[in-house]
């Protein structure tokens, strides 16, 4: 497996590049944002380690253009922290989002996470209401229309459509879908809720997608 780790900090991409090839996956880097998408267009990485606030053409713009033409897992890991920010950066494109500074075990597991996700297995059509989800082709439709979605909001929607009617609780969707437990103290379900609900209900289709204070989550008409 190819990683392109893309960030202006020498010390970042030393601890990445040694951690990461350590573990057996090959390293590209980059320092800035053109750089970053010349590599990635010559390497074809299986995944994206990239920085938000670099020189010239920046992480956000460095993740759009990336998904404008590939679905290549790309995980955010920045400096920037805040709820407003990491809905920017899942917004532009980004599949996962790692604030610094940061253990080495938690990304290590993360681009486990997004990399597994991206290897073939036999598939099924899923469906609820008006909804189908077709986990080979990683499809999902609402009625005739298909929706897009990135590689975490796709497998927080399975989880969901293989739980129906079921409360499904924040620490069972971390282990399921992260493969490793936050601690309770992350956000981040709730800006891929947010972002999965506007995408389904883009058309003007009912909320399916609830919240049951203080417990978790259900997908229900």
């Amino acid at each position: 497996m190819r990683i392109l780790v893309v960030d202006d900090d020498p010390e970042i991409i030393g601890l990445l590049r040694r951690g990461l090839s350590y573990e057996g996956y090959t390293v590209e880097t980059a320092a800035d944002g053109t750089e970053a998408l010349a590599k990635a267009r010559d390497h074809e990485p299986d995944l994206v380690i990239l920085d938000i606030m670099m020189p010239g053409i920046d992480g956000l713009e460095v993740s759009k253009r990336l998904r404008q033409g590939s679905d290549v897992p790309i995980l955010m890991l920045t400096a920037r922290g805040s709820v407003t920010d990491i809905v920017t950066g899942l917004g532009s494109g980004a599949d996962d989002y790692l604030v610094k500074p940061f253990a080495f075990d938690e990304l290590l597991a993360r681009v486990k996470a997004l990399l597994r996700r991206r290897q073939p297995q036999e598939g099924e059509v899923l469906r609820f209401s008006d909804l189908s989800l077709n986990t080979a082709a990683r499809e999902v439709k609402r009625g005739k229309d298909i929706i897009a979605l990135t590689t975490q909001e796709f497998d927080l929607l399975e989880l969901f459509m293989r739980n129906p009617r079921q409360v499904l609780k924040r620490e069972r969707i971390y282990e399921r879908v992260w493969g490793y437990d936050f601690g309770g103290e992350s956000n981040v379900i709730e800006v891929y809720i947010r972002y999965l609900r506007a995408k389904l209900e883009a058309g003007g289709g009912p909320r399916l997608i609830h919240t049951i204070r203080g417990v978790g989550y259900v997908l229900k008409e």
